[in-house]
């Protein structure tokens, strides 16, 4: 396997790290000091067709491949992990899942005004006590007099703040676990919906994230996605392409590291020397750079094997673990390396620092992507 983009995937990363030095980072900064989700910045995103990169043009996506959507996502992460993430919360976690498993209805519905950027969704799994045990739902929907009711709550909504829509996962046969499952498209400006303001995130800040609560909300069978029981497939499919998405976002952080790291250590000298001279300097920047590499090159390999594979939940596991981790150990050491410099609240070293542990942690822990990786090499997957 030769893994090298084609100068055509190569323009289009070029073409949004362009946009994103230009539009993207000059606001990363505010973004995170007034943890405010930037709309009229998602909007330009939507104009660039970075809204539904994956999603074909008839659905109003760009209708490029996932390589491609790997190295937007880095390149956009580079300058805002938040801008990023939003991005691949509506990309990965919840248009590519329409387009996967929508009704022909449920697409010319949502599916256009997501990918253009018109509309935001939310992908709403998670709850108290079903984080890693995603299938330890809570969230009912049942069937009374009138209908279907559906009652909850979910937390740590990613997009939740300005979101449209919401695919809301929620037991429709609590007794049988899993399989009991289903996943619903649902308008956030329904009846019974409370969105709730979380405490202060130590990073990704301005994402969005709520609380949302579900009070004898009504839906039907058009807003169910892909049948009955099928939702916790959807979620473990959804989450494949969320976790590539991730590792493109960690490297990102990662690369942003090593670059404030190598400015620094160009220009800052001691006893006469630029720190750069010093071998503890150079060892250090080594690692970085070899790091960020090879989570690269699985970050590629999953992205590319998404094209070809019905699942991914392996390759997926290995790029976010590694990606995530190299990513930490890279703003690590260039903290390290830019000492009181990079420590300083504001800095730009220390909004890396705290955006780049997220990635240990959402859309599946280390710990899970251990998990993940152990049954599929023990063959108990």
């Amino acid at each position: 396997m030769f893994l090298e983009p084609t100068a055509e995937q190569h323009a289009f990363a070029e073409r949004v790290q362009r946009f994103a030095e230009a539009e993207v980072a000059p606001r990363a900064h505010q973004i995170d000091e007034s943890d405010a989700f930037p709309r009229d910045l998602i909007r330009r995103c939507g104009e660039e067709g970075l809204m539904g990169v994956t999603v074909p043009k008839e659905w109003g996506g760009a209708g490029r491949d996932y390589l491609s959507y790997s190295l937007a996502l880095e390149a956009l992460a580079r300058a805002s992990a938040t801008v990023s993430v939003i991005l691949a919360v509506n990309n990965s976690l919840v248009s590519e899942v329409i387009l996967e498993f929508g009704t022909t209805e449920q697409k010319q519905r949502w599916l256009k005004p997501l990918a253009s950027g018109v509309a935001v969704g939310a992908f709403a799994l998670s709850e108290t006590n079903a984080g890693t045990d995603a299938a330890n739902q809570q969230t009912r929907v049942a069937l009374d007099g009138f209908g279907f009711r559906l009652d909850g709550q979910k937390v740590w909504v990613a997009n939740a703040e300005v979101a449209d829509v919401a695919i809301v996962f929620a037991a429709t046969q609590p007794d049988i676990g899993g399989r009991g499952i289903s996943a619903f498209l649902v308008p956030l400006d329904s009846p019974g919906i409370t969105r709730r303001t979380r405490n202060d995130s130590l990073g990704v800040r301005g994402l969005g994230c709520m609380d949302i609560d579900f009070a004898d909300v009504r839906v039907d069978s058009s807003q169910l996605l892909g049948g009955p029981g099928k939702g916790f497939a959807i979620a473990r499919w959804a989450l494949d392409g969320g976790r590539v998405a991730i590792a493109a976002q960690a490297i990102g952080v990662g690369q942003a590291s090593l670059d404030e790291a190598l400015a620094y250590a160009k220009t800052r000298e001691t006893f006469g020397q630029a720190i750069a001279n010093y071998q503890a300097i150079q060892w250090m920047l080594a690692d970085m750079a070899t790091d960020l590499d090879a989570a690269r090159m699985l970050t590629w390999k999953a992205a590319v094997a998404k094209a070809s594979q019905e699942r991914i939940s392996l390759e997926a596991s290995m790029a976010k673990l590694f990606a995530s981790e190299a990513a930490h150990r890279a703003a690590d050491k260039a903290m390290q390396i830019l000492a009181s410099a990079g420590y300083r609240r504001g800095s730009r070293v220390e909004r890396l620092f705290r955006d780049v542990r997220a990635t240990e942690i959402y859309q599946g822990t280390s710990e899970v992507q251990r998990m993940i990786i152990a049954a599929n090499v023990l063959g108990m997957a």
